[in-house]
């Protein structure tokens, strides 16, 4: 199946943690001229009080989907250093761009001594932000880019609005850098809207028991363990709704259910994804069989959840 021109415009936007501002103003864009053709046009937050993230909800809803919109990156140092923001991997080196008040940034990144340099020609200015230059490939298989997470589980929030009737999902920001906005979302929608069912839309890994091609990622856990009565019912209706999906059991990682779990309301989450290799690389790779697998699962999880 071939990319879809969306994913590709949504790659190629900048939007390192703390700067999804961009971001944003592409995705209410989308948002005011798509939603006359879907099938329940929804109420929107957004705007400063909201701080970059957007809600939308679709009728009368009962459980709500999580995407981030932030990505890793750098920040400028001094002397030509750089601060990572997230868990950036450069590899042997990896070229970033970016633009401060002289111009427009083109350069490698390199370690040293346990820090990370730049090789610009010039200084920049402190606090610029850098990000992995984009290179998209892809096949009617596969797709290979910067920033498959979480623009694959961005995506897939916007291809879910298109069926949506009931519902919550909101494109979130800071995630890559321990979290920031999931406290209030979390307290704006549990108060609002009573919801007590949340699902996160992100990418988790390749490993020895999640392989690709084999369909959306369901996390039994990671750092963190969903409560099993809620997982127990993801499980039944994944397997009802025969839709190819695999499981992942891992000690490590997390995403934005972590906020929900320590967040003081009594609302269940499951993370469901898309598995990909090389994260937080240049060269993130992906099926695309498998995004489109994790579109329809939560298509019938958020119908019958």
């Amino acid at each position: 199946m071939p990319m879809d021109i969306l994913l590709k415009e949504i790659l190629e936007i900048n939007s390192v943690s703390s700067d999804e501002s961009r971001m944003a103003s592409f995705l209410l864009d989308l948002i005011l001229k798509r939603r006359s053709s879907w099938k329940v046009s929804p109420q929107i937050y957004s705007g400063e009080e909201f701080h970059d993230n957007i809600l939308l909800v679709f009728g009368n809803p009962k459980t709500a989907a999580f995407a981030h919109m932030d990505t890793v990156g750098f920040s400028v140092r001094y002397e030509n250093q750089l601060v990572p923001i997230g868990g950036p991997e450069i590899g042997d080196g990896a070229w970033l761009q970016g633009t401060d008040l002289v111009g427009p940034i083109r350069c490698k990144a390199h370690e040293k001594d346990g820090n990370v340099f730049h090789d610009f020609p010039r200084g920049i200015q402190r606090g610029t932000m850098l990000s992995f230059e984009q290179q998209i490939k892809a096949d009617n298989e596969f797709i290979e880019a910067a920033y498959l997470d979480n623009r694959l589980g961005m995506y897939a929030m916007i291809r879910l609005c298109e069926t949506l009737t009931d519902g919550i999902i909101v494109f979130s920001t800071y995630e890559e850098h321990g979290g920031g906005s999931m406290p209030f979302l979390t307290r704006f929608i549990f108060e609002n809207w009573g919801i007590r069912q949340a699902l996160v839309a992100d990418v988790t890994w390749i490993t020895e028991g999640v392989h690709f091609n084999k369909g959306a990622v369901i996390s039994m856990r990671d750092s963190f363990i969903p409560r099993k009565k809620f997982l127990d019912s993801i499980l039944e209706l994944a397997e009802a709704s025969g839709v190819p999906y695999q499981l992942e059991v891992e000690a490590y990682g997390g995403s934005d259910g972590r906020e929900i779990q320590m967040s003081p309301y009594p609302v269940d989450w499951c993370f469901i994804g898309v598995a990909e290799e090389n994260p937080h690389t240049p060269q993130e790779k992906a099926s695309l069989k498998d995004v489109e697998d994790l579109i329809k699962l939560y298509q019938y999880l958020m119908r019958n959840l």
